[in-house]
């Protein structure tokens, strides 16, 4: 058996479902489920298809809610039902307790599973408390302090209460005020402020200041890993899967990509169009056909690197509660250097080679096209965000074609001016 749980999952991983299901079940209950945990929720779904009732039981029973729910959420809602049943009164009363929260709340996330410290509590006593009851807890790396009345006060680092005098009190040493969170809180919103603040743990409170449960950092960072993939593989224009690679069928692979292949297919068809259009143009300068490939390919570029700064922007929150029209404005000025520099390297061979009226109309397109294509870079991520959608779905792939099929048009209307077709 491999030495440690890393090990055990990446070998695990490499293997197919019955086979992944089969090493599982031979593992020691606490390995295996140290193991399962670190699956992603598709690939656990898979393995619990394999495994007999009592396995699934055992498993199912020893997770903590968060990764119990982040389970159930991948399951058809008869079988997450079926499976519920099967739980402990106490487990199934923890699970429905975060299952009541909305997806991709932090109520989602955070454990409702803690061990509380009283601020008059001695160090030595609190510490005493930990050896004996903190098996029963996920972490006690970070342990939330209550007053009375059940209310957050503050938090107390295991680290700072080995470190202090025994004799001190656990209000002497816990950090207070600490930022919490509502339940409905965005998942994203937790991730980013346990990132800014550099926390171990975030408390999840309702208006009263009533502790509900604890988002910890690892929990925060899976989030994270999460939106990073989807917006990684959005940009790209595809579906983001789940699971690792040799895990997913080929025909999986090819349905995540398709879609958006046969989208952007579509939108091309507007570049030959106005190709087309423009082809009696064409026709007198057969010499404005070369620089097609060079204007798309600068556009298409310069486009997507708007779009990806402008996405990693808001991801940061650089530019949260920032107008468009400063973003864009901002943008358009970055587009006219850009188009100025490209528009003057270009400038001197086009007119050795060609004549003087196509290197004017090529500079100056290339200037109007890194215009356009940082106005819609950067416009489109933001006011899909307004409308409620994910950016990164707007990003790489549909800003290139936009600029693709203006941009060809701002090239043959500037033609038409300047060579005087």
């Amino acid at each position: 058996m491999p030495e440690n749980t890393l090990d055990a999952v990446k070998a695990l991983r490499r293997l197919e479902p019955p086979q992944r299901a089969e090493a599982l079940s031979h593992y020691p209950p606490e390995v295996a489920r140290a193991v399962f945990e670190q699956f992603e929720a598709p690939l656990q779904k898979e393995v619990l298809a394999f495994l007999r009732d009592h396995q699934v039981n055992r498993l199912l029973e020893d997770l903590d809610p968060d990764d119990r729910v982040r389970l159930l959420d991948t399951l058809p809602e008869p079988v997450g039902q079926a499976l519920l049943a099967r739980l402990s009164p106490r487990e199934r009363r923890l699970t429905h307790k975060l299952l009541a929260f909305p997806a991709e709340s932090a109520g989602r996330i955070m454990n409702p599973e803690y061990l509380p410290l009283r601020p008059e509590f001695l160090v030595r006593d609190a510490l005493t408390l930990i050896h004996r009851e903190g098996r029963a807890v996920s972490t006690v790396n970070v342990l939330p302090v209550l007053d009375s009345g059940e209310r957050l006060v503050g938090l107390a680092m295991l680290s700072a209460l080995v470190l202090a005098d025994p004799g001190q009190q656990v209000e002497d040493v816990m950090l207070a005020p600490v930022p919490t969170v509502a339940p409905e809180t965005d998942q994203e919103q937790v991730a980013s402020l346990i990132q800014a603040a550099d926390l171990l743990a975030l408390p999840v409170v309702d208006d009263a200041r009533h502790l509900l449960g604890l988002i910890t950092v690892d929990d925060a960072m899976d989030v994270v890993q999460l939106e990073q993939e989807e917006d990684f593989a959005r940009a790209g224009g595809s579906e983001p899967v789940d699971r690792p690679y040799f895990s997913i069928t080929l025909l999986d692979l090819a349905r995540a990509r398709l879609v958006w292949l046969l989208l952007l297919a579509l939108a091309g068809t507007m570049t030959v169009n106005v190709i087309t259009t423009f082809e009696s143009l064409l026709e007198q300068a057969i010499s404005l056909s070369v620089f097609i490939p060079l204007l798309i390919g600068i556009g298409g570029n310069c486009g997507a690197q708007s779009a990806t700064t402008v996405i990693r922007a808001m991801a940061t929150g650089d530019i949260n509660g920032v107008g468009i029209a400063r973003v864009i404005l901002r943008e358009t000025r970055v587009g006219i250097l850009l188009g100025s520099a490209v528009a003057v390297l270009a400038h001197v061979p086009v007119l050795l080679l060609f004549t003087p009226g196509l290197a004017v109309t090529v500079s100056l397109t290339l200037i109007a096209i890194c215009v356009l294509a940082n106005l819609v870079g950067s416009g489109m991520p933001m006011l899909a965000r307004r409308l409620g959608i994910d950016p990164a779905v707007v990003s790489a792939p549909v800003v290139t074609t936009l600029v693709d099929t203006f941009g060809l048009v701002l090239y043959f209307l500037i033609a038409k001016y300047v060579m005087g077709f």
